[in-house]
């Protein structure tokens, strides 16, 4: 399987990786954030998630447009999950990927089965699987491996709303 696996942040994408490598799925990486706010934190992310991908070997691949405007307090984490997973549905689908996936099935603070019907349903639209797998038991094994690693953590989802509730 060629699997597309959007990733939020490299201590989500630890645990993510190594679940799907027991299953010999070699996934390649995908960046596509610009939820996140400020640019400060999203360059510590993505900073992170590059270290992660070169010591693990892993082709990242990322397409910044800078933060969305979509952030309107409404909704907004369901419009979040679809601009992030559209995008990652259509590159997958352009570059020939049979499959996509996101890390942010990891986290036990997400919307999963929102995530879940989002991935579907952007699925359908491109003409490509969703691979579903709830990473979330992984979440604090993945947690633990990033504080060990000495990986920048985030204090907040990535959004200026969930940085003000933090």
């Amino acid at each position: 399987m060629k699997l597309l696996l959007h990733c939020c942040c490299a201590p989500c994408s630890i645990a993510s990786v190594s679940n799907l490598r027991s299953d010999n799925i070699e996934p390649q990486l995908f960046w596509y954030n610009p939820n996140i706010y400020p640019l400060t934190e999203y360059n510590s992310r993505f900073d992170c998630l590059k270290g992660f991908a070169a010591s693990e070997k892993l082709k990242l691949t990322s397409i910044n447009e800078g933060v969305h405007e979509f952030l309107d307090g409404t909704e907004r984490c369901e419009k979040c999950y679809v601009i992030r997973l559209e995008k990652t549905a259509s590159f997958a689908a352009q570059e020939g990927f049979s499959a996509f996936s996101t890390t942010l099935l990891i986290s036990p603070y997400q919307d999963h089965e929102t995530i879940k019907r989002t991935g579907k349903e952007m699925a359908e639209k491109y003409g490509i699987e969703f691979f579903y797998r709830d990473f979330r038991p992984f979440f604090r094994e993945s947690q633990n491996a990033a504080r060990a690693k000495g990986y920048y953590m985030q204090k907040y989802c990535g959004c200026i709303y969930s940085k003000e509730q933090k």
